[in-house]
């Protein structure tokens, strides 16, 4: 398994289609909702199984703090530890980039699993797509 951030059109467009087959073709999220005006300025991360692309995520920057957005990796790579390696792809760049708090949104399912990267809950559940969600932040 090897992780990179994304600098080139090639990579990103295998990041995009991921993206597209967990939360488009998967979860449901209409394509228009799933790709936005952010994915043009943020850092964005692949992680290859295998040498294949398999998992991805990007980074903003919103009031001070890094926010991780997309984190997803496909279903027959689950179990590889392949979101934790996006994870903190994703935390190291942001570290680069003197950040001191990471937040995102996750969907409450991998909330345990956020938790064991040291992310900790700090909002009720709100739907993100029709999807429970909840805040969670950690000081990196």
């Amino acid at each position: 398994m090897t992780s990179r951030r994304i600098t080139n059109e090639e990579d990103l467009k295998a990041a995009f289609e991921i993206r597209k087959k967990v939360f488009v073709d998967e979860q449901g999220v209409p394509a228009e909702n799933e790709y936005d005006e952010f994915d043009e300025t943020a850092n964005h991360v692949l992680v290859l199984y295998n040498g294949e692309p398999a998992a991805t995520g990007r980074l903003r920057e919103v009031d001070g703090a890094a926010k991780l957005q997309r984190i997803c990796v496909l279903e027959s790579h689950r179990k590889y530890g392949l979101g934790r390696a996006v994870v903190e792809a994703l935390e190291s760049i942001a570290r680069e980039e003197g950040l001191q708090v990471a937040k995102l949104n996750g969907q409450t399912h991998a909330e345990p699993f956020y938790a064991k990267l040291g992310y900790h809950t700090v909002s009720d559940i709100f739907l993100e797509e029709g999807i429970p969600h909840v805040t969670m932040k950690k000081t990196l």
